[in-house]
């Protein structure tokens, strides 16, 4: 689950932390590294989990209006659809997902209210009351309209944003990306396999652990060294002039250029280019780009830039 694009943004965020701080431990930064990693997998489970909890909300609201004084028939005769929705079920009884609640105490329940405002959401779009009123559902279409949640209103919730910044530092970052694996989830569910439905793992393979572990530590063993190759390229600018989130950024870029053989030079690139886009300032991307296209040109003619092409390797 957790790829080599949010691997990157891991190191990169942990990298500008052990520079700022005043303590340079190595193994201190690789725990923290991990500890920001298992976090965001454990965002996964949570943000996998409040589906369930708006549908335990909006089953208590409707039980709440059944029990009224004097119910109207709408009240007695409600549409179940949405509560009745047969991916929820299997996601609810899901083996490894109550487990891995349960082992990390996992719950939305110091924070129900934003089941609340997400459900009210919910009910005033579009494709819920498409979906609420078709003639007939079944389990793709139970799945549909919790993808569609996640996309249109989840992701797009500034409430929900607010609320996860308040439970967790290290989910502030994560969402976006944590959204897209829950839809990829979604997709990958298949009534037949009940509630042994597999969830993603932590890391798709050890290839990627290991990817983590040393890309970082090449950076703090080289870094002076990618300094100098920074400095020396950005000679009409003063290094202290520079974001420091470039020259963090511009740096990891680097280490894995050098250390990555298998990893086509336009991939490492383009990764970087866009992380500068997202995460430093308006012109880190066409800047970044110009320095790194340099010292890669300078690395290829000291023949100091060595690739070699795996055709069974899809790695980025």
């Amino acid at each position: 689950m957790i790829n080599r694009v949010l691997l990157r943004i891991k190191i990169i965020q942990i990298l500008y932390s052990y520079y700022k701080s005043d303590s340079k431990s190595l193994p201190l930064a690789e725990k923290e590294l991990f500890h920001s990693i298992r976090k965001t997998y454990d965002l996964y489970f949570h943000l996998l989990q409040l589906s369930v909890e708006i549908t335990r909300f909006a089953a208590e609201k409707i039980e709440t209006k059944r029990n009224r004084l004097r119910p109207t028939e709408e009240d007695l005769h409600p549409n179940t659809r949405f509560i009745d929705n047969t991916f929820i079920a299997q996601l609810s009884e899901n083996l490894q997902f109550n487990e891995y609640l349960t082992a990390n105490k996992l719950s939305w329940v110091n924070d129900s209210e934003i089941i609340k405002v997400l459900f009210e959401e919910i009910i005033v779009s579009d494709f819920y009351a498409e979906y609420m009123n078709a003639p007939e559902a079944g389990y793709a279409a139970d799945k549909d309209i919790w993808r569609k949640i996640f996309k249109k209103i989840i992701l797009q919730s500034e409430d929900l944003d607010d609320s996860i910044q308040d439970q967790n530092i290290y989910w502030t970052d994560d969402i976006e990306m944590v959204v897209s694996f829950i839809i990829k989830t979604i997709k990958r569910f298949d009534a037949a396999n009940g509630l042994d439905q597999p969830l993603l793992p932590m890391f798709k393979d050890q290839e990627d652990a290991e990817f983590a572990t040393k890309l970082l530590r090449s950076v703090l063993s080289k870094a002076n060294d990618l300094r100098n190759m920074i400095d020396a390229n950005t000679k009409n600018w003063e290094i202290d002039r520079i974001a420091f989130m470039d020259i963090v950024i511009m740096e990891v870029a680097l280490a894995e250029l050098l250390d990555f053989p298998t990893i086509p030079v336009n991939v490492t690139l383009n990764e970087y280019i866009e992380i500068a886009k997202n995460y430093s300032t308006e012109k880190s991307g066409t800047f970044i780009n110009g320095v790194l296209d340099n010292i890669v040109g300078q690395l290829k003619k000291e023949n100091k830039l060595i690739k070699v092409v795996m055709f069974s390797d899809n790695k980025k």
